[in-house]
């Protein structure tokens, strides 16, 4: 009763609000993310008890994967790579005049997501863990590149031009020091690409500084200026895709990181025969889809990193750091051997969650008053915002000129129909995937059977066939077959 009480009083509460203001506003503005915000957090909360250090985290995490979603939306600047899908749909209904209704479904589903991964995570962390451990490292590489054969064809017509943005992307992420061997390679000579392409500059080139050279060419032959509709939207019609919520916040929680979203994105696509609106064009249900899932994400990160003492992204390896500066030691035993700052960590996630709801319905929709600027105006306001962003991330200049080649590469790259979404999802997973398949082949060649060694667990041939499906699925000339397969599939399960 004692360990209840503790995080449930004002002051804990306290921490757990402010932390959620700060997180709207840091994953709203563009090029800041919640990673940065976690990271100074552990610097300031260095001396603070442990339970109002994690109180304050967990509403900058909560609130600020569920902002991210806020300048997406609004001027098509995703504030993580978890928040790209939402772009596809809910720029274009910002351009239609429906930014408040995009934003409200956003906040709901990413509420209803969160909750999900929370309470998950309070009832199935034990259990899930269990799953987590059998996972090897050609199982990690195979779930990254399902989901980066799965993006191919959802954020493109064309699956070709999808893969070969993926194909970038991963040339891109190989840039740096090799992780197992420490050599550099892709660098050319430039000391400053020896720690890698950073994300945050690549997020902001390709879909900030991008979407301003796309308005300024079309600038003469038209400047229209974006309006908000004062319209009603109904609770009861947002709320009509709960039963889709569940199922992608369901792929959240089990897939986690940017794959979830795209995943989810390409279910809602599949499930959803006849949406009002075509996906990529508007569609609530890709709004749904991504901001349930990466929202769910939370919940489903938290949980190897509690039990694992295996991050599962970029803010729990921060958090990871915040346990051991006060003296916490995740792992098997963390639950049994401090369940209070379990139920900590899961009480103030559920805070915030009621926080994301009331900011989001209240304080997000006076942000959408930015969309009214005229195009001459709010050109160089985003052209400065994209600017300190990327200097923001290293507080180097380096990263500002990154952040305009990766725009003017953005740029093309829409002219000619290639999808960027691809691009940045395998840069994230990229250097994941490349230690982990040769950490793989490392481990396998010291055994008997070196394929068996690699192929032969259950979850690696799940995976490798989900894998092979996607990709057959998708090429012109074996696409039939695989469309009778699922017909016959789908037959004999009605």
């Amino acid at each position: 009763m004692m360990q209840m009480l503790s995080v449930v009083d004002p002051r804990f509460i306290l921490m757990v609000l402010l932390g959620s203001v700060a997180g709207l506003f840091v994953g709203a503005i563009p090029g800041l993310s919640v990673s940065m915000a976690t990271a100074l957090l552990v610097s300031i909360t260095y001396t603070w008890e442990h339970s109002d250090a994690l109180a304050m985290i967990m509403g900058v995490y909560v609130v600020g994967v569920f902002s991210g979603a806020v300048s997406a939306i609004l001027i098509n600047i995703p504030g993580a790579p978890s928040s790209v899908v939402t772009t596809l749909d809910g720029y274009p209904m910002s351009k239609k005049g429906q930014s408040y209704k995009a934003l409200f479904t956003a906040t709901i589903y990413s509420f209803i997501g969160s909750l999900f991964g929370l309470l998950a995570l309070g009832l199935l962390a034990e259990p899930v863990s269990r799953v987590a451990i059998k996972f090897t490292k050609m199982d990690y590489f195979l779930l990254a590149l399902f989901g980066l054969a799965t993006v191919g064809s959802v954020s493109t017509k064309n699956y070709a031009k999808g893969l070969i943005s993926v194909m970038i992307g991963l040339v891109i992420s190989m840039i740096g020091l090799d992780p197992l061997m420490g050599t550099k390679r892709l660098t050319f000579g430039i000391q400053n690409l020896a720690g890698g392409v950073s994300t945050v500059p690549a997020l902001v080139g390709f879909f900030g500084f991008a979407e301003v050279l796309s308005v300024v060419y079309n600038m003469k032959q038209e400047q229209n200026v974006l309006a908000m509709e004062k319209t009603k939207v109904s609770l009861k019609e947002i709320l009509k895709s709960w039963k889709l919520s569940l199922y992608t916040s369901t792929i959240g929680l089990l897939v986690g990181g940017p794959v979830a979203s795209f995943i989810a994105y390409n279910e809602a696509k599949r499930l959803v025969k006849k949406p009002e609106v075509p996906f990529g064009e508007g569609a609530v249900e890709g709004i749904v889809a991504s901001e349930s899932s990466n929202n769910a994400c939370i919940g489903g990160a938290l949980i190897p990193m509690l039990t694992l003492a295996v991050p599962g992204d970029a803010v729990t390896a921060i958090i990871l750091s915040v346990f051991y500066v006060h003296g916490l030691q995740p792992g098997p035993l963390f639950i049994t051997q401090n369940k209070e700052s379990f139920y900590s960590i899961v009480v103030a996630g559920i805070i915030a969650c009621f926080a994301l709801l009331l900011l989001g319905l209240i304080v997000a929709p006076r942000i959408c008053k930015v969309i009214t600027i005229p195009k001459n105006i709010m050109i160089p306001v985003v052209t400065s915002l994209c600017v300190i962003g990327s200097f923001a991330c290293n507080n180097r200049l380096f990263d500002v000129g990154l952040m305009f080649f990766f725009g003017l590469m953005g740029f093309m790259m829409r002219r000619f129909d290639y999808p960027v979404a691809p691009l940045i999802l395998a840069m994230v997973l990229g250097k994941m995937m490349d230690s982990n398949f040769r950490q793989a082949v490392s481990l396998a060649s010291s055994s008997d059977n070196p394929f068996m060694a690699m192929f032969g667990h259950p979850i690696t041939i799940v995976l490798s066939i989900c894998t092979l499906f996607v990709l057959l699925g998708n090429i012109p000339w074996t696409k039939p077959c695989i469309d009778k397969v699922k017909g016959i599939f789908s037959r004999k399960t009605a």
